[in-house]
């Protein structure tokens, strides 16, 4: 494959970095600030989308989205990630969970939940962390769900809920196996937030920014059994396949702010004079740049070449190299933007730009969608496990 945006999609993916830079990336402070002035101009940018054919545009075509491929989709998200509004004002940020009920959902469900997503009518939000364990090991999770004659009976605590205070139903991972193997004993259920027990204890700040990480509290909640989404038991096999593309399209969104955080740096270098010279001169402004650079080109090489074997073998897992751009894009990201506040100086550290906020939510890649050792054991393990019984990794084929 080529790592070059191929021809095909530089259209609309040259539609999608206009619409980020010209309209997304100015209303940033007005969209920063919330409440209704903040609502109706995420409004107006959607019905932008919409009309332009923006809208979408990784969802399947037969759900009423844009239909591109995945691989098209990846270098659009690519652009898309400049600012973390892309997916709210394109109608994308429900495109996980729409993919997910896409292949689990029962009739019912795609009529109630699926469709309008797509639409953008509702949004979603999914629960799997808890307070109580540590969620580098999810086999811990202590949210139960009991079947009482027609309904799930649900109780337990969750936080990080992304959007559950704006959503119009939760996907609960909790324990309906109790006898199962750990990994079998799980389910997913999907849980209107207007079902009596459902209790958003408060809306978790993350290094000061207020993103809607939702604390909620499961107090006898039931919904009818038919809220199950899938078998029983295979809620560890639901979250997988929602995670793993999940975790490229994140990626790739890390790429378009570290993009957004070079052109910055660079820009800044030639802007700025210090001790006579400009900042261009100064041999360790250059180290910055030459660091960002490998650093962003290495992790975007990664990156696609992850997806490329999603994309060729559909179904496979790519775990390890799902895993290894996890961890190295997060870093990637961090470090990016450190340097560029570390060149912007006193002014990096403020709202006068976008680099503070684009920092904190930086530092939280580390640990969603899991922590960095997790990942790393996981690679390493995988790589050392192909040793173990004969093979060997061979780059060149892989």
């Amino acid at each position: 494959m080529s790592f070059a945006v191929p021809d095909s999609v530089r259209p609309v993916r040259d539609a999608v970095y206009a619409f980020m830079t010209e309209r997304v990336e100015p209303a940033e402070p007005v969209l920063h600030a919330g409440g209704p002035e903040a609502a109706a101009v995420l409004d107006e940018l959607r019905a932008q989308a919409k009309k332009e054919g923006l809208w979408a545009l990784g969802h399947p075509r037969e759900l009423g989205g844009g239909g591109l491929p995945f691989l098209d989709y990846v270098y659009v998200n690519e652009v898309q990630g400049r600012s973390e509004y892309g997916q709210l004002a394109l109608g994308t940020y429900t495109l996980q969970d729409s993919l997910m009920l896409h292949e689990h959902a029962s009739p019912g469900q795609r009529e109630r939940y699926l469709e309008p997503l797509v639409r953008g009518d509702i949004s979603p939000s999914f629960a799997m962390t808890e307070p109580s364990v540590s969620s580098s090991d999810p086999t811990q999770i202590t949210t139960s769900a009991v079947l009482d004659g027609d309904e799930w009976v649900i109780n337990g605590h969750k936080w990080f809920t992304t959007g559950a205070s704006r959503a119009a139903y939760t996907t609960v991972m909790c324990r309906t196996e109790p006898d199962a193997p750990p990994h079998r004993a799980f389910s997913m259920i999907l849980v209107p937030t207007d079902t009596p027990g459902y209790t958003i204890v408060r809306e978790t700040p993350v290094l000061g920014l207020d993103g809607a990480h939702c604390e909620v509290r499961y107090e006898d909640v039931r919904v009818p059994a038919g809220n199950l989404l899938g078998p029983r038991g295979q809620g560890f096999v639901i979250a997988q396949k929602r995670l793993g593309p999940g975790r490229i399209f994140h990626c790739m969104r890390w790429l378009g702010q570290a993009q957004r955080a070079f052109d910055l740096m660079c820009r800044r270098l030639h802007e700025r004079t210090a001790f006579g010279e400009p900042l261009t001169a100064k041999q360790l402004m250059r180290q910055h740049v030459f660091d960002s650079y490998t650093e962003i080109q290495s992790a975007r090489l990664l990156t696609l070449h992850a997806a490329g074997v999603v994309d060729s073998a559909p179904g496979a897992q790519a775990r390890v190299e799902i895993g290894a751009i996890k961890v190295v894009g997060a870093r990637m990201l961090h470090n990016v933007i450190d340097r560029a506040i570390q060149v912007y100086g006193a002014a990096g550290l403020t709202p006068d730009t976008p680099l503070d906020r684009m920092y904190r939510h930086a530092r939280a890649g580390r640990i969603y969608d899991g922590p960095d050792e997790v990942h790393v054991d996981s690679v390493g393990r995988r790589i050392l496990g192909t040793y173990a019984a004969g093979g060997s990794w061979e780059f060149g084929l892989r």
